[in-house]
């Protein structure tokens, strides 16, 4: 039984074709510029060691950006520490829950209550706001902002992200929490509530 051919790598375009993106991608989630580019490093270089291995089921890019994020959760598992409580005060609570009716919770204070946001799908396919949405989540604090993308944006499951860094099912619900209103709040600011978005 014959098997197809994997697809070719080309491990001299790496660097050109995915460096940027691979180095924005662990930017965003270990927020330095040092540890972001040692974690590519070391992705590109297990990439090239296991190249062999490539199957061709997803882009070149994804396969690449599949190795990183391993290599990073390796890295949180290793240092990870339960996060404590004070390191998610970065809002006061009255700030955390500015729009929640405390009489009725998971209710709206219609005076306070957000703003509806009209053709919102079409925001994320603006450049401009993926650049605010950026800014916003480099807002929060660090821990935060990575359990935030963990989950919302690389879709983790919430046992790998709580085993990864060490913290509790319901630690990871209240910093998602946490970093949702925060989001919101940042958005409603700098994106939906400015004219002729």
């Amino acid at each position: 039984m014959d098997t197809a051919p994997s697809p070719a790598l080309d491990p001299e375009r790496w660097v050109d074709d995915h460096g940027d993106y691979l180095f924005h991608y662990a930017f965003s989630r270990l927020r330095s510029q040092t540890l972001a580019e040692d974690f590519v490093q070391e992705a590109l270089l297990a990439a090239l060691r296991s190249k062999d291995r490539y199957a061709g089921r997803s882009t070149e890019r994804t396969w690449l950006t599949g190795i990183l994020r391993n290599k990073m959760l390796d890295h949180f598992r290793k240092s990870g520490r339960e996060t404590s409580f004070t390191d998610l005060e970065f809002l006061a609570d009255d700030e955390s829950k500015p729009f929640e009716n405390h009489a009725f919770p998971d209710h709206w204070v219609a005076e306070e209550a957000p703003s509806e946001w009209t053709d919102a799908g079409s925001s994320l396919d603006r450049d401009e706001f993926w650049k605010v949405f950026q800014t916003c989540t480099t807002r929060l604090p660090e821990r935060i902002a990575r359990v935030f993308l963990m989950r919302e944006v690389d879709h983790l499951e919430s046992d790998e992200i709580c085993g990864a860094l060490n913290i509790s099912p319901n630690n990871l619900w209240v910093m998602l929490h946490r970093a949702r209103m925060a989001l919101r709040q940042c958005l409603e600011e700098h994106w939906f509530g400015k004219p002729n978005r």
